[in-house]
This record gives structure tokens, sequence and C-alpha cells, in this order.
């Protein structure tokens, strides 16, 4: 017997998909389906419900980022959801030299491109939103060849690949998921970079290294708050710091605690409402 799923459709204004989707991802729901004027939420978990849904709107209202939303709910029967996300990925030339496909899609590789392989499985990181592009360009700007990289909050190990293909010695990606852990594992040997990519499934204070040259960090607000500590333990003096996973309202906040820490400001980034810094460690 085929399950039976709750979907929300739920319009906006400004209907701004990006921004609507982190914040509702952050509920544990099962899928989203972008419609001309609409998003459609998929969610099994009993505690999802219209209620969570409007308090996480009106988040974003009360940030000035919505003017008017609405939500409808209804009872659907199971779908592939794989299938449908499938078919909606594209390959993304994220820069002139950085090309992401998805194993799915085909692609003739040009001369001097890196072409990042991925099998996303849903995991953050597909290289389709704007933090995981600003964080690639930061990459390819910053990365020096031999550098010892931490990707933490690594997704589907994305950007730790990246930075291997590009000349890292070693890159340590981790991230709490298993389904994450998995996933960036998969995606390393489909890069052919298991020589230099280490996955691990773990939380920041598991980390014991605490030389590395670069940190690239994707994750939303109040965790890069709670974790500046541990980057700072961890990064050699004059290290870099690539931060992402931002909204343009949290660059205040991100910049008081860092600065506070003996971080300066290197570089900035905005695509549309999502910024990306890259700060330099002086303080010790």
């Amino acid at each position: 017997m085929k399950k039976s799923y709750k979907e929300y459709i739920i319009t906006a204004e400004p209907f701004n998909v990006e921004i609507l989707s982190s914040i509702l991802w952050e509920l544990n729901i099962d899928g989203i389906n972008e419609e001309v004027n609409c998003l459609k939420v998929f969610a099994q978990d009993e505690n999802v419900t219209v209620q969570t849904i409007e308090n996480e709107l009106l988040h974003l209202k009360e940030n000035n980022l919505l003017r008017e939303f609405s939500i409808q709910e209804n009872y659907i029967v199971e779908k592939n959801w794989n299938e449908e996300w499938e078919n909606s990925r594209e390959v993304i030339h994220v820069t002139d030299r950085i090309v992401i496909k998805p194993t799915f899609k085909e692609y003739t590789e040009k001369p001097n491109e890196i072409v990042l392989t991925l099998d996303p499985q849903m995991s953050f990181g597909t290289g389709d939103h704007q933090t995981t592009k600003i964080c690639l360009i930061f990459v390819e700007k910053y990365l020096k060849p031999g550098m010892k990289v931490l990707d933490a909050g690594s997704g589907t190990a994305i950007l730790g690949i990246a930075a291997a293909k590009l000349g890292a010695d070693k890159v340590i990606a981790f991230d709490i998921d298993e389904w994450c852990f998995d996933n960036g594992i998969e995606n390393a040997q489909l890069n052919d970079v298991v020589n230099k990519v280490e996955i691990r499934k773990c939380e920041l204070k598991d980390i014991p290294e605490k030389d590395f040259d670069l940190i690239i960090a994707n994750i939303q607000k109040n965790i890069l708050l709670e974790l500046a500590d541990g980057f700072r333990e961890r990064l050699k003096p004059n290290g870099i710091l690539l931060l992402s996973g931002l909204l343009e309202m949290d660059r205040e906040a991100i910049s008081s605690k860092y600065s506070s820490l003996g971080f300066s400001e290197l570089d900035f980034m905005q695509m549309d409402d999502w910024i990306g810094v890259v700060y330099k460690e002086i303080g010790h």
C-alpha cells in the first residue's frame, strides 16, 4: 500500500524560490517542487503542519523578505520524488573553469575545465544554489596548490572535491548526516579524489586536526556563529576562512562575531539575497 503525503501549496510575494526553499528545508520535509507561481512542499512527518510552515514564513516576513504568503494543505498518494527531481537537474557552468555535471547527464569536457560529477541524492550542494556557487568561485580564487582544507557541513562534498581538483593536498569533509556521509564518499569516488578527500560523519568538535590552510563552511548563520571559535582553533595563522549559507541580513552578526575573534574580512560576494564572506585569520 502506498503512503499518503501531505502537500502544501505555498504562494508568496515576492516569489523568491531560493529563500523560501532554504527555510522550508529546515523542516523535516520530503521534497519541494517549483511551479510557475508557487512551491509544492511534500511531507510525511506529522510535525510538519500549516502552523509550522507559517511560523517559518512569518520569520521571513519580519525580516522584510516577504510581504504576503498563503498556504494550502492537501493529501496525496506517494510519488517518485527522485525521478521528478532528476528531470529538473542540468549541467551547471559555475565559472569559465568549473562545471558541475549530474551523473545522469551527458557532457563533453572542454580543455582546462574542471568537471565535478555529482550524484546529489537530495543532499545540499547540488551546485544550483547561489551559496554553493559563491563558495566555488571563492575556492577557485583562494585555493593554492598543496593546501590542507576543511569542508564543514559538507553535504554532497562538492566544495571539498572542488578543492582537491584545484590542487589541495588534503581535504577533510565532514557532516553530521548519514545520508551526506554516504553521498560524500560516493561523489569522492566518482571524481577520483579518494586519495585526497576524506569523508567523515562527525561534528566539528570531533576534528582533532588544527593546521588547516583553508576552511570552507556553507551553513546557516546560527551554526556559523556557534562554530566560530572551533574554526579559529583549527585554522593556521593567516589561514583563509570561506563562509556562506548566509542572507544579506546575516552579515552584521557574522562580521561582529568573527572580527571579535581576530578575523579580518578579505572578500565579499552577493548573489540575489545570498552572500559569502572571506576572512583571513590574524588573531594568533
